[in-house]
Formats: C-alpha cells, sequence, structure tokens
C-alpha cells in the first residue's frame, strides 16, 4: 500500500478508521464504508480502496467492484462545486450541448476534469428530472438553474468563485 499517501493524508485515514471500528461487526458494510471513505476523501483512489480491502478482510477486487458498479462512486477528483449538466433528451434538444461547451471552454477542462483551483468540475449527466426547465444546471446537490443559455455561464460561475449562489 501507498506510504506516501497515508502520511500525506493521516488524520483523514484515521477518521476512517474511526468510523469502521464502529460498524466492523454489522454485516453487509462495506457500502457504508465506501460512502464515509467518499465523503472523507472525496473521492476514492486506488489507494483509499486497498486500504478499506485491508481493513475489513475483504478482496481488492470485491472493494473495486462495488465502487464501479454504483455510480454515486468517484474514482476520480470532482471539483468543490459539480457542475452537472443535463444531456437528456429535452436538455440536448433546447441546446445543452452549447451550454455544456461553454462551461468547458470557460473553465479551460474537459467533462469530468477538475479545474487547476480546485473549484469546479463538469459531469455530464443523463437526466436531472427537470424537463420542463429544460436545459438545466445542477450545481452541487441543491442549486437548479433552468432554462440557461450560454450567455448565462460565465455569471454561474463567477457566482461560485465569490463563494456561492448569488441571485
Amino acid at each position: 500500500m501507498c506510504v506516501a499517501v497515508c502520511e500525506t493524508h493521516k488524520e483523514l485515514y484515521k477518521e476512517l478508521d474511526q468510523f469502521i471500528e464502529k460498524v466492523k461487526d454489522k454485516p453487509g458494510i462495506l457500502i457504508a464504508v465506501l460512502h464515509k471513505a467518499q465523503e472523507i476523501f472525496g473521492w476514492l483512489p486506488q489507494e483509499v480502496q486497498e486500504y478499506i480491502a485491508e481493513k475489513l478482510g475483504v478482496p481488492v477486487s470485491e472493494v473495486y467492484g462495488v465502487v464501479t458498479f454504483y455510480n454515486f462512486f468517484a474514482t476520480k477528483p470532482k471539483g468543490k462545486n459539480q457542475i452537472k449538466i443535463c444531456l437528456g433528451t429535452a436538455c440536448y434538444v433546447k441546446g445543452a450541448d452549447r451550454v455544456m461547451e461553454h462551461f468547458l471552454e470557460e473553465l479551460g477542462v474537459q467533462a469530468e476534469e477538475v479545474t487547476p483551483d480546485g473549484l469546479f468540475s463538469v459531469h455530464p449527466v443523463r437526466c436531472l428530472g427537470a424537463c420542463s426547465m429544460a436545459p438545466v444546471v445542477l450545481v452541487g446537490e441543491k442549486d437548479f438553474y433552468g432554462k440557461v443559455t450560454p450567455d448565462m455561464v460565465s455569471k454561474i460561475i463567477a457566482a461560485y468563485r465569490r463563494g456561492g449562489r448569488n441571485e
């Protein structure tokens, strides 16, 4: 296992150990431990997956299988502000592809990449369940923007550079 990562994130691993200690005797705890690890680290790098496998006494392949099966687990870092752009049919027809292009251009990243400052990552999604407001963008877990146009992208990004939604 990677000693450098463990040393760099000693406190994070300590927090994860404390959680594992609390739940280790319960059956079927792998998913709960993975959720906690992602909450602590922000994502699930290979080193963290190996650490969890070792602590729970399960094969790394089992941990990896669960991580890659469920789409709510991240194997790549994500920005502090995750920008999800719906590319479902209703949103796509109303120009979500152009909105996505503007976010990527303005932030200077590819889809799923994190900006160098760690503030943003842009993620295409299939549906956000708000078709009547198409095209739709979700920043974080609760800030919905409807009927988004490419011209609105700069203003949305600027709000989060200042620390949050500002309307």
